[in-house]
């Protein structure tokens, strides 16, 4: 951790730093904030971007991929992105306490940008056959290892030139780009659709959201080559105190190491989960849970985001009053504890019919607990195909809450609904036509079933309490703000500057990157599992708690510290 320097007259005598609470942004400081907010805002939109139109996308790229390559390269696309985020991390933050933070988040959005755009203009698989895809995943580990990069060097370099005591402040518009870039390409995509019609954006418009990233690129690169190194820095470099190994040093030596496995687990790890519950899990709850039409869903979280993310910069700069730690650590906490009610509070507004439903129509599924996986399957790669898993993957993808009672070995799985039974099969030893005519068959019959009991196939539109469901959402937002806000500057702050980029880089990229990527599928084995639609947001809750409890016990306040030490 960054030591504490003596401090001189005039000087503020807990941090030895210039007091500038008060004082405004100079026109420096304010070009820094807004190139480095405005830069890492683009490098989101495109990241997420591929997100917004994997469905699109994967209809032109995994069309004519036989079904298990199929299935690997759709996942791959999905995930590759995530799961390499910790090693664009390692290799850029290297790159930034060697060299400088200014030129290699030049090179990050260099990346992300070329990436973006090559999406756009990449041949289908009808034209150029495999290479499509493989083209693709490529594309997007580039973008997962840019974006690797890019937060750790724009967290850095703000905070580097913050006054002393505003760096949370400071580093919190860092902190809304997320948000704005994930809701700058679903307005960029919602645009397309309205103005060229689905028809043409499905065959080619969606090339374009891809295309002007291209603008986005030139108009960031133009703005940050006009800034100079972080004070911070240049002041290391003159004094010839650079770090020549950072990983080594940054991980290598057990003093670091602890702070590094601190920041993940006390700090990064229950952001993460917050994070993407505030925002991606509430988003497919939506619409995969409670059937809300899609573009009815993207527009109340968009109205939530909007609501919400003033609350960025609003908690960054309480946290340079009061300490970043209370308000991470509340900001857990909250979530740990409201979690069950929201979410129950947004069905009950949102989809009453399927509330009804699920009080009134409880299903049992009856199999042999041997044959029942654990179906958490974050690559893609794995198929369940027991007759258990079969029955459990369509409770679980229809909202469906059931009891689970167990069988004789051997037995085949069955679902009770009301006073009707159904038979399941085994697949495993289906071809896959086989398979498909039985799985269909099986669908049919079950869906059938559930809707003969009040399950809805849609939320009804006429039946949304949209004002309720929408504050209930900024609320979810709100709990992202309390932990997202801070954590920038927080996580600076706990490392000296010869290994800061690459020290904070590593555990906010595995805390986001992996813990929080994976709340989707660990959220829905959970609920295949156990049979209750709310059991999923125990994956969020137990992290978050996690987070709270080591970081209340083992992670110190660092507002106070001085960076430039």
């Amino acid at each position: 951790m960054s030591a504490i320097i003596s401090p001189v007259p005039g000087d503020n005598p807990h941090t030895g730093a210039p007091d500038a609470t008060n004082r405004p942004m100079t026109p420096e400081e304010r070009r820094v904030v807004f190139a480095s907010s405005l830069g890492t805002v683009f490098e989101w939109y495109d990241f997420y971007l591929y997100g917004s139109l994997a469905a699109v996308v994967a209809a032109h790229f995994f069309s004519g991929v036989n079904p298990t390559a199929g299935f690997v390269f759709a996942l791959l696309a999905f995930a590759a992105g995530f799961a390499v985020r910790p090693f664009g991390a390692l290799i850029f933050g290297r790159l930034g306490d060697m060299v400088g933070r200014k030129y290699t988040f030049l090179i990050t959005i260099l990346i992300m940008g070329m990436s973006t755009f090559l999406v756009g203009v990449l041949p289908s698989y009808a034209s150029i056959g495999i290479a499509a895809p493989v083209i693709l995943v490529v594309l997007r580990l580039l973008q997962g290892l840019a974006l690797g990069g890019e937060y750790g060097g724009a967290a850095t370099y703000v905070a580097e030139h913050a006054p002393q005591n505003r760096r949370g402040f400071y580093t919190s518009w860092i902190q809304t780009t997320a948000t704005m870039g994930l809701f700058l390409s679903l307005i960029v995509v919602l645009g397309f659709r309205v103005t060229l019609g689905e028809e043409a954006f499905l065959k080619w418009g969606w090339r374009l959201p891809f295309l002007i990233s291209s603008v986005l690129l030139l108009i960031s690169v133009w703005i940050r080559m006009r800034l100079n190194e972080s004070p911070a820095f240049r002041k290391m470099k003159e004094e010839g105190a650079g770090s020549k190994a950072p990983i080594t040093e940054s991980f290598g030596k057990w003093g670091n190491l602890k702070i590094v496995l601190l920041a993940l687990f006390g700090l990064a790890a229950g952001q993460a989960v917050v994070w993407y519950t505030g925002q991606f899990y509430a988003l497919f709850f939506l619409t995969k849970t409670l059937a809300i039409e899609p573009n009815t869903a993207n527009i109340m979280i968009g109205l939530a985001l909007l609501l919400g993310t003033p609350f960025f910069v609003v908690f960054g700069a309480l946290s340079d009053r009061i300490g970043r730690k209370p308000i991470i650590m509340t900001g857990c906490l909250l979530a740990a504890l409201s979690y069950f009610p929201a979410f129950k509070a947004i069905t009950h507004f949102a989809n009453p019919a399927l509330e009804t439903a699920l009080a009134n129509a409880p299903v049992t599924v009856i199999a042999d607990p041997a044959t029942c996986s654990f179906q958490f399957n974050p690559v893609g790669t794995t198929s369940f195909t027991s007759s258990c898993d079969i029955l459990k993957a369509f409770m679980a993808s229809n909202a469906v809450n059931y009891n689970n009672q167990a069988a004789p070995p051997g037995t085949v799985a069955r679902a009770k609904i009301g006073e009707h039974e159904f038979e399941s099969f085994e697949g495993q030893n289906l071809n896959r036509a086989a398979f498909s005519a039985r799985s269909t068959e099986l669908t049919r019959s079950l869906t059938d079933a559930i809707r003969s009991h009040g399950y809805p196939a849609r939320a009804d539109p006429s039946q949304i309490n949209y004002i309720m469901v929408v504050l209930l959402l900024t609320f979810l937002v709100i709990l992202v703000t309390m932990v997202y806000g801070p954590i920038a500057a927080m996580l600076v702050e706990m490392f000296p500057t010869r290994i800061r980029y690459t020290s904070m880089s590593l555990p906010y990229h595995i805390g986001n990157g992996w813990f929080g990527g994976f709340l989707p599928p660990a959220a829905f084995a959970i609920v295949a599992a156990t049979g209750n639609i709310y059991h999923g947001l125990w994956y969020p809750i137990a992290i978050a708690a996690l987070t709270f409890v080591v970081g209340c016990l083992f992670v110190k306040e660092t507002h106070n510290n001085n960076i430039n030490a």
